[in-house]
């Protein structure tokens, strides 16, 4: 494999990992100084439920760049409809994840090209 093309299939898996990974700092709020720790704990979990589904989402576009790419693209669009009044909000997260997504495309399009190309 040639250097792009190991970027163009790696990218989007370690930059989607990776987000998750930021996003899973975001739980950690829910440990706040006078709080009980069951409900600190509680909220951990809760908020650890979206990195958990990034990592799927990773997890099954491993094989599928397609899939990841739709799915990172619907959740930057859904987030920045939810969070529209936040603009930085919307910057930080849906730029990331649609960042993501268009890179899970290009991957995509491209093995597509290149095993179209080989036949």
């Amino acid at each position: 494999m040639t250097k792009k093309q190991l970027l163009v299939v790696w990218a989007p898996r370690v930059l989607g990992l990776a987000f998750a990974v930021f996003t899973t700092l975001f739980a950690f709020d829910g440990f706040q100084r006078g709080r009980p720790f069951g409900d600190a704990l509680a909220e951990f979990a809760m908020q650890l439920m979206i990195p958990g589904v990034l990592l799927a989402i990773v997890v099954l576009s491993w094989r599928r760049p397609w899939l990841g790419g739709v799915a990172f693209v619907l959740l930057a669009a859904l987030y920045a409809v939810s969070t529209w009044s936040r603009l930085d909000w919307v910057l930080v997260i849906s730029g990331p994840l649609l960042a993501v997504g268009l890179l899970f495309l290009w991957s995509w399009l491209y093995q597509r090209h290149t095993i179209t190309s080989l036949s």
